[in-house]
């Protein structure tokens, strides 16, 4: 099966999945005319600041300011569903540290216990997808312990294949991609693996191991994986040695428990399909605070 078919094999078994809310989970609602961001805010030192309030944010859409219509502080109590994903690499490279890598994951899954689901996207040349519930997570766990290394790397492919599994989720959507290389067999282009991901709401943490890669590919392959954290507001990370991902997943599990969501209704009420540039500010005199979020979106159309 070419990797095109593969790919849209894989999300077909997505799309007819229909996650639920866990007993006592306040559902998340919006309108179609509501632009929600999931914002996170670092100071100096990198530490997440969770003790903003919804008068300390200013959001500009094309530097015009919005009224916020909805405001969620983060912590493990927000009332925002959140659900998880996971871009597994499992190409033949990553044969030596599959054990290593698998291992960091499903640690870095289990300090989510209030995720409404988790999806699971492993790749090679051939890409497969999967949801699963918090009932579920023990099948999670043999699910990704089970898949051999084998094959090339069919990332954009995989991307896609989340991304439009993702699309139909109401919530906060976060996607930890681990892979050890760049694209080398994916039907998808670099350009249009970007057309997807400005239309998405995911935000994205890639982790590339890039240790065992040329130098020359190694810039070209990290500049793609920071250039996916930036577009979505996440953030890359790059380990030097695999003992280092138990770090970078905790930096990440802390980042997502901290995330703030904010919701407004456009000014701009014209349903053109055009992109729209967003800024968020956070307004705290005195402080040096980094705030990241997605960089837009893109408008609906009549």
């Amino acid at each position: 099966m070419r990797p095109a078919s593969i790919a849209a094999a894989a999300l077909a078994g997505l799309a007819g999945l229909t996650p639920c809310l866990s007993a006592g989970q306040t559902p998340f609602r919006t309108r179609i005319d509501v632009v929600s961001l999931t914002v996170s805010v670092s100071d100096r030192s990198g530490g997440m600041v969770g003790d903003l309030r919804a008068e300390d944010f200013e959001v500009l859409e094309d530097g015009k300011p919005q009224t916020l219509t909805y405001f969620s502080p983060g912590g493990d109590d927000s009332e925002v569903p959140l659900h998880l994903g996971l871009l597994f690499d499992t190409s033949e490279s990553m044969q030596r540290d599959l054990a290593f890598s698998r291992t960091a994951a499903i640690k870095f899954l289990g300090t989510f216990p209030k995720a409404v689901d988790f999806t699971l996207v492993d790749f090679d040349t051939q890409v497969r997808a999967a949801r699963f519930s918090q009932a579920e997570f023990p099948r999670l766990v043999e699910r990704i312990r089970s898949r051999p290394a084998k094959g090339d790397t069919a990332l954009y492919d995989a991307l896609s294949v989340y991304l439009g599994g993702a699309f139909e989720q109401t919530g906060r959507k976060v996607l930890v991609l681990y892979t050890d290389g760049g694209d080398t067999t994916s039907s998808r282009s670099w350009p249009e693996a970007l057309r997807i991901l400005r239309a998405s709401d995911v935000t994205v943490y890639p982790i590339g191991f890039m240790e065992n890669q040329r130098f020359s590919a190694r810039a070209t392959q990290e500049s793609r994986l920071n250039e996916m954290a930036r577009l979505t507001g996440g953030l890359a990370f790059f380990p030097s040695g695999m003992k280092e991902l138990d770090t970078m997943y905790g930096r990440i599990s802390s980042e997502v428990r901290a995330q703030y969501v904010l919701g407004y209704v456009s000014t701009n009420s014209t349903r053109d399909g055009a992109w729209r540039k967003v800024n968020v500010r956070v307004n705290r005199p005195g402080s040096r605070l980094t705030v990241r979020t997605r960089e837009g979106y893109f408008a609906a159309s009549k």
